[in-house]
């Protein structure tokens, strides 16, 4: 799991911005420690917005957090899970994917009545 401390919005909005281009469709895949940097700051951003312990988000191979208000699960698979991969995961994240397209197309696996992220997202705007 990736730590809950808050995060600087201006190491965020830097890290999100050094991968935008890759985002855009304009650039390389970026180097595995920007990508990182993004996905991780990105989480870790969730859960400082949506504190609690109700929902998995899980961006493999990167980082996982738990968030949103709710029963805490202890052992096992939590019953609310939400994975992605990371390039999903940060276009929802900057508000280039709506959270409803995401899962309706298979993009995002969202299992649990409170794996609803929308109400969250975008984090920022790039």
């Amino acid at each position: 799991m990736v730590s809950s401390r808050s995060v600087d919005p201006a190491e965020l909005r830097a890290a999100v911005s050094a991968i935008s281009p890759w985002l855009n469709g304009n650039a390389p895949d970026p180097a595995r420690p920007e990508l990182a940097a993004a996905v991780r700051l990105s989480l870790r951003t969730l859960a400082a917005d949506a504190p609690g312990r109700s929902v998995e988000v899980r961006v493999p191979p990167f980082a996982a957090v738990q968030c949103v208000e709710g029963p805490r699960h202890t052992r096992g698979t939590p019953p609310n899970v939400v994975e992605t991969d990371p390039r999903t995961w940060l276009e929802l994240a900057t508000g280039r994917v709506e959270w409803a397209a995401a899962v309706e197309t298979g993009r995002v696996s969202a299992s649990g009545s409170r794996a609803d992220l929308s109400r969250w997202l975008p984090l920022l705007r790039i």
